[in-house]
């Protein structure tokens, strides 16, 4: 894994054929699959779920701001950590580097507490809090 990230949760992806666009460098609309797959094994992980209803929460706004772009073949670093709770939502914050370093992207997303079986939005659980304690960056 990449050293260079301080984000307490990290995973590695390559960069593969399809994830290219007509320069030759990872499409935009890309990185924000390389988030979702760093986030859902995060909380698979993390809480020990076995399908995507077992999460309990949602995206309600993600961004992507892209730094230097990605190329075919490297491998990048993803990183990421809880930036900010609230009462029902709280932000994570991630990271891609390259692994040379660089900085490729800093993303952030807003997750809310969810109930899918009564399609609303509910308070972030004491547990929920306590488990993503350990992941609070500055």
């Amino acid at each position: 894994m990449n050293e260079t990230t301080t984000f307490p949760y990290q995973i590695e992806i390559d960069v593969i054929f399809r994830d290219l666009d007509a320069l030759g460098h990872v499409n935009n609309a890309v990185y924000f699959t390389y988030l979702e797959v760093a986030r859902t094994r995060f909380f698979m992980e993390l809480l020990g779920a076995q399908t995507p209803e077992e999460l309990a929460v949602i995206v309600a706004e993600a961004t992507c701001s892209f730094k230097s772009p990605a190329y075919f073949g490297e491998r990048l670093t993803v990183g990421l950590g809880i930036s900010r709770f609230g009462n029902k939502s709280f932000d994570m914050g991630y990271e891609i580097r390259a692994a040379d370093g660089r900085l490729v992207a800093t993303a952030k997303t807003v997750m809310v507490a969810y109930d899918y079986g009564r399609q609303q939005t509910i308070s972030i659980s004491d547990e929920l809090r306590r488990q993503l304690e350990p992941y609070v960056v500055q």
